[in-house]
């Protein structure tokens, strides 16, 4: 199979979101997380700040309902909404139509949703649903990949050709290797040919999370320099889907297009930048997620 050209841009020419002095926070965009569960509020709660870090004027956090107050305690930024849950404190399918009445009000941009949702099988009835009648750029990690992951390939693909918007996906070897079908060392054996691969298949934008992350929409492939093995932590997924959110919302601002693959090979490079700054007081070894979401400011600085 051919692989997928390697794009001729250097990584200096990324250029971020534009940023108007006069421009208000509606501009910026308004970002929908749904996330998190019984147990896995952290996820939620990375994700969101993440994405306002990220420079998104808005954030919603979408979670069941008993995990509210949790996460609205730890996000004093960000707007939260309260879900139909399981008794395992996770989605019920019933939070799709809640979330499409909640869009009509508020207007999202960009939809992130998949950390920390869990297992359940509502939560993959709620997954299916939702992205079925939100109708904007969607950014799929963790929980919901492995929850689209139980579908076959071809409805899949479907789901994500007939819901009319764009779609970044971000899973680690293991979550690729249960979208594709195959095993982790296929996987890692030639990750540009599996990534791509994956973001033909799918019809999306495919982000390989790992050592030299591969971002490919199928026809063209990045390979991400930053980061460091601090990066091999929980909640560190979950912060580059919220940073690859936040620029996407405002990417759409000067370009209604399809951004996706800018959104998600700057945010990769990002993410690796901020990891790498916050190591060198951090090291690699005591690096947590939050210290990624602290660092991104001089991140942003470093590629201004």
């Amino acid at each position: 199979m051919p692989r997928a050209s390697r794009s001729s841009k250097k990584p200096s020419d990324l250029r971020l979101p534009s940023r108007p002095a006069g421009a208000h926070k509606g501009r910026f965009g308004h970002v929908l997380i749904v996330a998190g569960s019984r147990g896995m509020t952290g996820a939620a709660v990375l994700c969101a700040r993440a994405a306002l870090r990220a420079g998104c004027g808005l954030a919603t956090v979408a979670v069941p309902e008993s995990q509210q107050p949790a996460v609205a305690a730890q996000l004093v930024e960000a707007m939260t909404f309260a879900l139909p849950e399981t008794e395992a404190g996770t989605l019920r399918a019933e939070a799709a139509g809640r979330l499409q009445a909640l869009n009509k009000e508020r207007d999202f941009r960009v939809l992130a949703m998949g950390p920390g949702l869990g297992s359940h099988p509502e939560v993959a009835r709620a997954v299916v649903g939702i992205l079925g009648t939100l109708v904007m750029p969607a950014v799929l990690d963790a929980d919901a990949l492995n929850q689209l992951a139980l579908q076959p390939t071809e409805e899949l693909s479907r789901l994500l050709s007939r819901r009319g918007a764009p779609c970044v996906l971000t899973p680690h070897p293991g979550e690729m290797a249960r979208l594709s079908r195959r095993s982790i060392a296929e996987i890692e054996a030639d990750r540009e040919a599996a990534c791509s691969r994956l973001a033909r298949e799918l019809g999306a934008v495919c982000l390989l999370k790992g050592p030299r992350t591969v971002i490919s929409d199928g026809k063209t492939s990045r390979v991400n320099s930053t980061g460091n093995a601090g990066l091999a932590k929980g909640g560190t997924g979950d912060v580059l889907t919220g940073v690859i959110a936040g620029l996407w919302s405002q990417f759409l601002a000067d370009d209604p297009g399809d951004n996706g693959f800018s959104a998600a090979a700057l945010g990769a490079r990002l993410h690796g930048l901020a990891a790498d700054i916050a190591a060198r007081d951090k090291t690699t070894r005591a690096l947590v997620a939050s210290d990624v979401i602290e660092a991104l400011p001089a991140a942003f600085r470093a590629l201004a």
